[in-house]
């Protein structure tokens, strides 16, 4: 078995109510973190608590807005008021609001990318990001060291029809991911990005089986992803296992990008 290190350290895992941050913050718990499980809504917080105490870990939830900073700093001064610092981030917040930039019909321009659409996936997956970094690197810097691994997508790889705005701030992400990896480095801080394909998440259960098996047909090794294939990438970059890398985006899609 490969010995993580992670055992007591402190992760703060954004959207952790559902889905990929959820499935995040089960692993890092496993492992015997204290994790800070942050989401916009605080639906079935003390259950998540409870739930990630019987997995080995302990844990505290903090309802925070990624795209208020007020928030964002108030839950991390939370945070190292209770454990005394952090050591690794996953910034896994993210939304969609998917609409063709110009929609044209027999001819006509029938309907465009809104700037609400456009400003509320820029203000939580790309600001957010960035605001969480801001809060908790000072933290990192004063301790000599951390992760921060910030969520990106396969789509931004490839474009994707209707995504204007998420493939836009996925590139973003890995953009800033290349920045802060050279500009923490000599202080020990390790940054990386995660890049799922197809998973199975509520919103993908929700669609026809007809969309899936599409899904599956443009993956290789013919399945759709579990939120567990990317939660136990996001805890590998932030082992000891993976103490070389930073500056890296992994995808983690099943072999989607060659199958695209």
């Amino acid at each position: 078995m490969i010995e993580t290190g992670l055992k007591g350290k402190v992760v703060i895992v954004t959207g952790a109510a559902a889905g990929i941050g959820r499935g995040t913050a089960e692993r890092f718990a496993e492992e015997g973190c204290r994790v800070a499980a942050w989401d916009v809504t605080d639906a079935h917080a003390d259950e998540l608590v409870a739930e990630l105490g019987a997995l080995g870990g302990e844990a505290v939830f903090s309802q925070v807005n990624v795209t208020n900073v007020a928030a964002v700093e108030a839950a991390v001064a939370e945070v190292v008021g209770r454990w005394g610092g952090v050591d690794v981030l996953v910034n896994n917040a993210g939304i969609v609001r998917d609409a063709q930039l110009v929609k044209v019909k027999d001819g006509e321009v029938v309907a465009t990318m809104t700037d609400d659409q456009w400003d509320a996936v820029v203000g939580v997956n790309l600001k957010g990001v960035f605001n969480c970094t801001r809060a908790v690197a000072p933290h990192l810097i004063r301790a000599g060291g951390g992760v921060v691994l910030n969520a990106s997508s396969v789509a931004c790889l490839n474009g994707n029809f209707g995504q204007t705005n998420y493939v836009a701030t996925k590139a973003g992400v890995i953009g800033m991911t290349r920045t802060w990896a050279r500009e923490f480095g000599r202080y020990g801080i390790r940054v990386n990005a995660v890049a799922p394909g197809f998973v199975l998440t509520e919103i993908l259960k929700a669609m026809p089986q007809k969309v899936l098996d599409g899904m599956v047909g443009h993956t290789p090794l013919g399945r759709i992803g579990d939120v567990r294939d990317i939660a136990n990438a996001y805890l590998w970059l932030a082992s000891d296992a993976a103490s070389w890398i930073t500056g890296a985006t992994l995808s983690v899609d099943g072999g989607l990008v060659i199958g695209t």
